[in-house]
């Protein structure tokens, strides 16, 4: 299985990913998104039910039995799993190398200081 093609994850499919570490519902991962993102990522109802799907499809994520029967409830699977530690790998990395190679005294605007 070649997970490798599913990457890179949108920041929106990493943060449902690890909302879903723990069973939840699509308003639960709602949140959990909001919260995990610090509030960078807010996903409407529409726009999570859509990506539920496709996570679904991708067996990325599947049900599971809930004491609410008003709500489907969902968790990672090992293959979403593996796929969120490939892409942590893959960000560690980007930020290990511009750590590296960024000069220290680059300002966040693009323009480098002088010393």
């Amino acid at each position: 299985m070649d997970l490798n093609k599913h990457l890179p994850l949108t920041e929106t499919t990493y943060y449902i990913l690890l909302s879903l570490l723990e069973p939840a519902h699509g308003y639960i991962m709602m949140q959990k998104v909001e919260q995990l993102s610090n509030q960078r990522v807010k996903i409407a109802a529409g726009t999570m039910y859509g990506a539920i799907e496709n996570l679904l499809k991708q067996q990325l994520i599947k049900t599971v039995q809930s004491t609410d029967k008003r709500r489907k409830t969902y968790v990672i699977t090992e293959k979403g799993i593996e796929l969120l530690r490939l892409d942590c790998e893959r960000m560690k990395h980007i930020t290990y190398i511009t750590d590296k190679l960024l000069p220290p005294t680059a300002l966040g605007n693009g323009e480098v200081e002088d010393v």
